[in-house]
């Protein structure tokens, strides 16, 4: 039985304010993320299955990623909970405004990300990887082989 991958790019907007920092970033400002991700698993060999030869349906892998994530962070204000921002709170009635338990990078919403599809994921499949581009430059990654 031969594994294949399948990656899903994924686009959003959002802004995210970080507590503490000492660079050109510590003020709020926002960036046009693109997210891959990519699933292992075996192909369907059930050839009675609409199914037959998919790892997963490209459809079902934009359900798993885009409601919990895309449409939770698209166009979103995201700060660390406790750590200052709490005047910012006024926008919760009318923004998108959400406060996450750890400095937003790109580093922790990667991890977060992870996590968040590995918990919906059915069992055939399996996360390999995550790429979380903060610009066009510049990225964070999480590989399920370093997170065992």
């Amino acid at each position: 039985m031969t594994k294949i991958r399948i990656t899903k790019e994924f686009v959003f907007d959002m802004a995210h304010a970080l507590s503490n920092y000492d660079g050109k970033c510590k003020n709020i400002h926002g960036h046009t993320y693109k997210l891959f991700v990519t699933l292992i698993g075996i192909p369907c060999e059930d050839c009675s299955s609409p199914k037959n030869g998919m790892v997963l349906d490209f459809g079902d892998l934009k359900n798993i990623v885009k409601i919990p994530i895309v449409d939770v962070f698209d166009h979103a204000l995201v700060v660390p909970a406790n750590k200052g921002f709490e005047d910012l709170r006024k926008f919760q009635e009318t923004d998108k405004y959400i406060e996450v338990p750890f400095q937003p990078t790109c580093e922790n919403l990667t991890i977060y990300i992870a996590n968040i599809i590995r918990s919906k994921l059915p069992d055939s499949v399996s996360l390999y990887s995550i790429r979380l581009y903060e610009t066009p430059t510049s990225y964070a990654e999480w590989f399920a082989d370093d997170n065992q």
